[in-house]
């Protein structure tokens, strides 16, 4: 049996994106155990991969290099005996703990200063490979192979009964078809669809007859409560109520979602739920939403997408002049198909 880390990276759709890397390992190594080292904010969702056996958590900060901690933790986990790890994560730092772990194989893209501390480090060709889906797929193949043609999209299943459980721990019913917003982005303010437009597009949808549900971290509680008070009492914000686990198993229960580029529009996607995706500052060309059903919307405005957390320029174009009714009009032709 070949035991296999994969160090996983640190935000919740990469981790995803991540899922048919997992299953290509699984179909490449039958009898594999594939234990995953990443952060604990993403515990939840890898608990519902099935190709993970166990999550071991990843207790250093972003950014953070702790080299004395990470070398205590290399040694713990070598008593495991992996036989070989994957290292999603370009940084330095992702590499040090199967480094000291002294794994035999530990496979990687060639990225900061990690000579000696891979050694299958292999050359990223971005252009061959544009998106991260396909990038973390390649690893998985053998040192020289060209990626499967096919790479199936990411998919995540929620049971019956996790759904029921769910909605009885909420009160919450299906006699209305559910549609799902998720106003929030961890990484800043310029990927968020404006408060206002949210509360006008669940306007519209709860005259077509729609219950709305609102969900998110904590931290978009205020976000959720702006958009319930602007017309919108019948409205429920469930923004903090959840854990991932439970978010997952509300999404799945969505007759549409409406998202902006965050780690719920990915697990939306995965659960092949019918959703549009709100793009602005960001791009779909390197993490789409990977679902036939996901539509994504978005201007190609010259200085669109800037990757930044704010916009530079002060005047948020890239969402301003995606407008409610072009949303709306966008949610009519998916539905419609």
């Amino acid at each position: 049996m070949q035991k296999i880390l994969v160090v996983a990276p640190s935000w919740v759709g990469d981790c995803v994106l991540m899922q048919p890397m997992l299953l290509r390992l699984k179909q490449r190594f039958p009898d594999s155990r594939i234990d995953v080292l990443a952060p604990p904010w993403t515990l939840l969702l890898l608990k519902e991969i099935p190709e993970v056996n166990e999550v071991i958590v990843n207790p250093f900060p972003h950014g953070a290099l702790h080299l004395l901690e990470r070398y205590r933790l290399g040694k713990q986990l070598q008593t495991s005996h992996y036989d070989m790890a994957y290292v999603l994560p370009n940084s330095l730092k992702s590499a040090l703990v199967p480094f000291f772990a002294n794994i035999p194989k530990r496979i990687g893209f060639i990225g900061e200063m990690r000579f000696g501390l891979l050694n299958d480090a292999r050359k990223l060709d971005k252009n061959k490979l544009p998106l991260m889906v396909e990038r973390f797929a390649q690893l998985a193949e053998a040192t020289g192979n060209e990626q499967p043609q096919s790479i199936p999209n990411p998919h995540l299943n929620v049971t019956a009964d996790a759904q029921e459980q769910i909605l009885g721990k909420l009160d919450l019913t299906l006699e209305k078809p559910v549609a799902i917003f998720c106003p929030g982005a961890e990484y800043g303010a310029a990927k968020r669809w404006p408060v206002s437009y949210y509360a006008e597009l669940a306007q519209k949808l709860r005259a077509q007859g729609y219950a709305v549900w609102l969900i998110g971290s904590p931290r978009d509680s205020e976000v959720a409560e702006k958009i319930v008070s602007l017309g919108n009492q019948g409205v429920r914000n469930l923004c903090g109520t959840t854990d991932l686990k439970d978010a997952i198993a509300l999404l799945s229960c969505a007759s549409l979602v409406v998202s902006n580029d965050s780690g719920l529009m990915h697990i939306a996607a995965a659960l092949d739920r019918p959703m549009v995706a709100i793009f602005g500052s960001s791009s779909p060309q390197f993490t789409p939403p990977l679902s036939k059903n996901a539509r994504v919307l978005k201007l190609d405005l010259p200085c669109s997408p800037c990757f930044k957390r704010e916009c530079p320029l002060g005047h948020f174009n890239c969402m301003m002049q995606l407008t409610p009714t072009k949303v709306a009009g966008q949610l009519s032709t998916l539905l419609e198909k």
